[in-house]
């Protein structure tokens, strides 16, 4: 099963969350060969994180919970909250079988999260698609109902990376700075 982790930061809590970088990554190690994408999020300057991606294919939603509430920024405090969904990967593949490499271009995470009927279960066409780097519906727990979507996508700037979804049919889309993860 795959799931959609997002931790957001705490407002504050940077100087916490540098301490623990080690604990972070050898953390994630742990699961590297179950992880399909990963990183930090950050805030307008380019340069301060406020969150962390993780997407994650666990045995079921306990190891999923165990994956996001043992990470020692979130045993810390360094996040605020987290969301966790069910996710599919509707790419089939890691972030680090993108074609588009790990650093050409601007990155961003964008979460659609909509009340309505299911939307944007079809990959977006071609020439968008080349462009994700991460794609795929957020469901519920058990897996049967949409919320909302997540990806991971390479776009010129924050608009056009909002661009990915439909977006009359989300209540509410978010776009974050995003970076690939892992160790430096």
């Amino acid at each position: 099963m795959e799931f959609f982790c997002y931790h957001r930061d705490r407002t504050g809590s940077l100087p916490l969350r540098r301490e623990l970088g080690e604990a972070h990554w050898a953390y994630m190690d742990q699961y590297e060969a179950e992880l399909i994408a990963r990183g930090p999020t950050f805030a307008a300057d380019g340069e301060t994180p406020t969150g962390s991606v993780h997407i994650v294919d666990l045995p079921d939603s306990a190891a999923a919970r165990a994956f996001a509430f043992d990470e020692p920024n979130y045993q810390a405090g360094v996040y605020r909250d987290v969301l966790l969904r069910r996710w599919r990967n509707m790419l089939g593949r890691t972030m680090w079988e993108f074609p588009g490499g790990r650093t050409d271009g601007n990155r961003y995470l964008v979460i659609g999260l909509g009340p309505g009927p299911a939307t944007d279960l079809e990959l977006p066409p071609a020439a968008a698609r080349d462009e994700l780097i991460a794609y795929g519906p957020l469901l519920s727990d058990d897996g049967a109902v949409w919320v909302g979507t997540a990806a991971l996508v390479r776009a010129s700037d924050g608009e056009a990376a909002r661009g990915v979804l439909s977006q009359e049919r989300y209540a509410d889309i978010e776009v974050h700075a995003w970076e690939f993860g892992g160790r430096r």
